[in-house]
C-alpha cells in the first residue's frame, strides 16, 4: 500500500437538500445529509465507510462521483478540486472513478448482453480499437471475474444474482480506474456468495493496485475489506481509524453499539442493541450532538455542544465528549 500519497480528499463537505410540506401552514425543512465530513482516501487502501440507512453514505459517493453537487466543501482528487474540470478534465476523470452499485439487476439494461454492457467504454472512450480488439478484451474481462467468454451472449435475466455483480465489477474495471466506490456490493447477495464477491475484489485490488471506498452498514464485511474505517451518523463522521483502532479500541457509543449489534445472535437483541427503529432526527436542537436520543452516556454538554471530530491516537479521532478520554 502507498501510505504517502493521498489519492482522493474531502474537506469540509456539506450536502442539504430542502424538503417541503404539502401543508402550506408547515415550514421549509433542511436535511443534512452530508455536514461538514473531511477525510483522505490513500492510493493502494480500502477506506470502509459505514452507518445505518440515511446516515449520508451513499450521497457522500454521489458526490465524490460528481453526481451531485456540493453545498459546500472541496473535493480533491489527485490533488486537484473537481468543481473546477473543464469537460476533457471530467472525461478523464469518469475513467479514473467508477462505481459498483447495490442492486447488480438494476444496474444492468436488461436489453443489452453482458458482453455489450462490459464493452460499452471501449466504443464510448477508445475508438481507435476494431470490434474484434473489444471482444478480445470483454472476453479477458470475463475470465478476471469468474466468468466465461460464451457467456458474452447472455442477458442478465439469464444470470444468477452473484453473477451479475461480476458483470458490474467487469464494467467498472474495464476503464482501468484507480478508485472503484464499491457503494454496498454484497448487501442484495445471498449470504453464501459475498463470501466470493468480496475475495474477487481483494484480488482485483492486488493486481490491478486498485483504491476501494468501500461503503457498508455490515461491520463484519467492512472489518473483512478495510485498512482503515470511518464510521458516519446522520450526515458527520462520529469516528474514524485503522481496522485494528475501531475495532480493538472503539470509542463512540454509535461505534460501540453497531459492534454490539453484531455480536448479538437474537434479532430482538439487535435491534434494541442499536437504538431500534423510530429514531427521530429532530429530536435535538442543532447545536447538539445528534446521538444524543440514543446515547446510553449522554450528558447536558451533549445537548448543549456538538462534539468535533478529535484525535485520540495516531490515525484515530473520534467526536464525543467522552470518548476522547
Amino acid at each position: 500500500m502507498e501510505n504517502g500519497n493521498i489519492l482522493l480528499e474531502i474537506r469540509g463537505l456539506k450536502k442539504y437538500f430542502r424538503t417541503r410540506s404539502l401543508q402550506y401552514w408547515k415550514q421549509e425543512g433542511l436535511v443534512r445529509a452530508v455536514d461538514d465530513v473531511s477525510m483522505k482516501i490513500r492510493s493502494g487502501e480500502t477506506l470502509g465507510l459505514v452507518g445505518e440507512s440515511g446516515c449520508g453514505k451513499s450521497t457522500l459517493a454521489k458526490l465524490i462521483m460528481g453526481l451531485e453537487k456540493p453545498t459546500a466543501g472541496e473535493i480533491l482528487f489527485e490533488g486537484e478540486n473537481i468543481a473546477g474540470y473543464s469537460r476533457g478534465a471530467w472525461r478523464a476523470f469518469r475513467n479514473k472513478v467508477q462505481i459498483i452499485f447495490q442492486d447488480p439487476y438494476a444496474s444492468l439494461n436488461p436489453r443489452r448482453t453482458a458482453g455489450k454492457t462490459i464493452g460499452e467504454p471501449f466504443f464510448i472512450r477508445r475508438k481507435g480499437l476494431g470490434k474484434k480488439e473489444i471482444d478480445e478484451h470483454v472476453a479477458r474481462l470475463l475470465a478476471r471475474v469468474g466468468l466465461s467468454r460464451d457467456q458474452a451472449d447472455r442477458y442478465p435475466h439469464e444470470f444468477s444474482g452473484g453473477q451479475r455483480q461480476r458483470i458490474g465489477i467487469a464494467r467498472a474495471i474495464s476503464v482501468e480506474p484507480s478508485l472503484v466506490i464499491a457503494d454496498e456490493p454484497v448487501s442484495a447477495l445471498d449470504v453464501s456468495i459475498q463470501a466470493q464477491i468480496l475475495n474477487l475484489l481483494k484480488d482485483l485490488q492486488d493486481q490491478l493496485h486498485l483504491t476501494y471506498l468501500f461503503i457498508s452498514h455490515n461491520l463484519g464485511v467492512i472489518r473483512h475489506m478495510s485498512d482503515r474505517v470511518v464510521v458516519m451518523y446522520l450526515g458527520r463522521i462520529v469516528e474514524s481509524g485503522t481496522n485494528e483502532a475501531i475495532f480493538g479500541d472503539p470509542r463512540h457509543p454509535y461505534t460501540r453499539l453497531l459492534l454490539s449489534a453484531i455480536l448479538e445472535t437474537h434479532a430482538e437483541k439487535g435491534r434494541k442493541a442499536t437504538g431500534g427503529p423510530g429514531e427521530s432526527k429532530n429530536m435535538v436542537r442543532p447545536e447538539a450532538c445528534r446521538f444524543y436520543p440514543r446515547c446510553p452516556i449522554a450528558g447536558d454538554r451533549c445537548l448543549a455542544e456538538s462534539p468535533e471530530l478529535l484525535r485520540v491516537a495516531d490515525d484515530h479521532a473520534v467526536a464525543c465528549h467522552f470518548g476522547i478520554h
